[in-house]
């Protein structure tokens, strides 16, 4: 003990004495300084980040506001500048909710083989994570240059088919990776009282744990159909092409989307087109932040409720 910590417990007689005053040192001081500086900084940058999303959600809301209507939402365009945006809405929807049907099951049952059937040191679970993780830090535009390679060339034609296998690869990594913390919420005790009661681990899974843990993988999905919504660099490499003013509903033709409206309106010299852009970016930034806000209430619920 230093001479000066000895002089904070240490009364006339040279005996401990617990009434002394207390008195900081030099390495507490340095200490607590420190503290107040990270948390600070901290503080800041979440601050900052939360001020960078409000400027964002204002901009767009005061650009796009003007187009907002129920006609805007449900017409179809006229031309370059006229009408709504029904048939990108449409599109959006079409493929991307066929890339998240492709995606979802596949990225649940990566989930589950990871936390329930692969053992702890298991190589190809290792493998699994591993690939999980550099698919999920991919660049979008690779991902959009490999199914041009893989389905647009051989087939000579973009379309909304290539679009989804590519916004299934985005959604992936996201859906098994959400899905496999999820399962890993799952008491261990419910586990044990199926495995005495003899259930086989399969049964288990289907009766016992995807139902204790359904309400975070639903969140999981809600947050990577979200995050597959806005992406435009896949869909501007694998369905570019398509008519702009027509409703299509053939998945192996262009289908028209919302990300590839706002990217090929929102330059064009005429005011009204750059309007209809930003009311296009206005509902789909809408969509996403109900989709996060959405699920992040779900996901407190399911949280709660397995925390009982």
């Amino acid at each position: 003990m230093s001479s000066a910590a000895s002089q904070l417990v240490l009364g006339e007689s040279g005996l401990f004495d617990p009434t002394a005053p207390l008195t900081a040192s030099g390495n507490l001081r340095r200490r607590g300084v420190i503290s107040v500086i990270v948390t600070v900084t901290a503080t800041a940058a979440a601050l900052a980040a939360v001020a960078i999303l409000a400027i964002v959600v204002y901009d767009v809301l005061q650009r796009g506001i003007s187009s907002l209507s129920v006609g805007f939402v449900f017409q179809n365009p006229s031309g370059l500048a006229g009408g709504g945006i029904f048939n990108y809405v449409l599109g959006t929807a079409e493929v991307v909710g066929l890339g998240a049907a492709v995606a979802l099951p596949l990225g649940v049952l990566t989930g589950i083989y990871l936390t329930e059937f692969a053992g702890r040191r298991s190589r190809t679970a290792g493998v699994i994570k591993l690939a999980l993780d550099m698919m999920q830090g991919l660049p979008t535009i690779i991902v959009g240059l490999f199914v041009y390679g893989l389905i647009v060339i051989p087939q000579r034609r973009q379309s909304g088919l290539a679009a989804s296998i590519a916004l299934a690869i985005v959604m992936l990594p996201l859906m098994a990776r959400s899905s496999q913390e999820v399962l890993l919420l799952v008491p261990n005790s419910l586990r044990e009282a199926a495995d005495a009661l003899g259930v086989s681990r399969w049964r288990t899974v289907l009766t016992v744990i995807l139902p204790a843990a359904m309400g975070g993988i639903v969140t999981g999905a809600i947050l990577a159909i979200a995050r597959a919504a806005g992406e435009t660099a896949p869909v501007l490499i694998a369905n570019s092409i398509f008519d702009p003013n027509a409703v299509s509903t053939n998945i192996f033709h262009g289908v028209p989307t919302i990300p590839m409206l706002i990217y090929s309106s929102v330059e064009l010299p005429i005011p009204q087109a750059v309007a209809r852009a930003w009311g296009a970016a206005l509902v789909l930034m809408l969509f996403i932040l109900i989709a996060n806000v959405g699920a992040r209430v779900i996901l407190a619920r399911s949280r709660g409720k397995m925390g009982r």
